[in-house]
């Protein structure tokens, strides 16, 4: 009897034990990140719910441009217990109340998130965590970031690709919390800056100006649209020099005022390099519509 009391105790307290450690759980927080613990920034030692939202008050408009700055990351030492409000070194279980901080926790990048349904993961190429399971990512040496295993045969290395900033909304790419393609011709950019592009009918990468996907329709349709439209007579016998933004090849070309089609890809993703002022970008968009 008093066998089967002191089971039922010892049961009891380890069932505390964990249910003090998801104490908060849905609780704490910040639109960032689910987390039951804030950080000491070693930049400027103010208490902020994440790296996130430090750098979104330290870089506003209404701070001093010569004040703005990112926090360092990996040089996070101390936090903050969001339930017992215990100052402590950065660790996953707090040291007074004893609730789990974060249900993924990363010693290396001072990163905790409750959330483990986005498969955390660390890599330590890239140096920081990121999202979707380890199984499901390869890191490219010479892109130095990671690309889905759809990508490891068929990606165009671009050194150091998500190493810059969006080409559209500006935000910088490697530790972005939204989702990135990459584009055909290896560039990176946020998926919704994407589909933002398309539907302003913006087909070329930002960056190296070549399409970014199936174009073939687009120019038929476009070879009717030059076919169905005839150059005045001056015009007709008038030659012009094209750049072709998909293939890099230049070529002499017929100049007609709807656009300039490519000899070696029969692209019209073209531009004019000589032979009179630049033609055909619009166009193109109007055969999207």
């Amino acid at each position: 009897m008093e066998s089967g009391g002191l089971k039922h105790s010892i049961n009891s307290h380890s069932s505390d034990k964990e249910l003090m450690k998801e104490m908060g759980s849905e609780k704490y927080g910040c639109s960032h990140y689910r987390r039951r613990c804030k950080i000491i920034a070693p930049c400027c030692n103010e208490v902020f719910d994440c790296r996130h939202c430090h750098n979104d008050s330290k870089n506003s408009l209404e701070v001093n441009p010569l004040e703005r700055h990112d926090i360092p990351r990996h040089q996070i030492k101390r936090v903050i217990c969001s339930l017992c409000n215990t100052e402590q070194d950065v660790q996953q279980i707090c040291i007074n109340c004893g609730v789990c901080l974060g249900k993924y926790y990363c010693s290396k990048c001072k990163f905790f998130d409750d959330d483990v349904s986005k498969n955390q993961y660390h890599c330590d190429k890239c140096g920081i965590c990121r999202t979707g399971g380890e199984e499901n990512f390869f890191h490219c040496d010479r892109c130095e970031c990671c690309y889905s295993n759809l990508l490891k045969d068929s990606h165009v290395c671009v050194e150091r690709a998500m190493h810059h900033n969006c080409p559209v909304c500006f935000e910088y790419l490697f530790d972005t919390t939204r989702n990135i393609t990459v584009l055909r011709c290896g560039h990176t950019i946020h998926l919704d800056c994407v589909k933002e592009m398309e539907r302003h009918f913006q087909y070329a990468c930002p960056v190296c100006s070549k399409s970014y996907c199936d174009m073939t329709s687009v120019w038929e349709r476009l070879d009717q649209e030059v076919a169905s439209t005839p150059m005045p007579h001056i015009y007709q016998n008038k030659m012009v020099w094209i750049l072709c933004n998909d293939c890099g090849e230049t070529s002499e070309v017929n100049y007609h005022v709807v656009a300039q089609k490519c000899l070696n890809c029969n692209s019209y993703n073209t531009k004019q390099t000589r032979g009179g002022q630049t033609t055909c970008s619009p166009g193109i968009s109007e055969m999207v519509r």
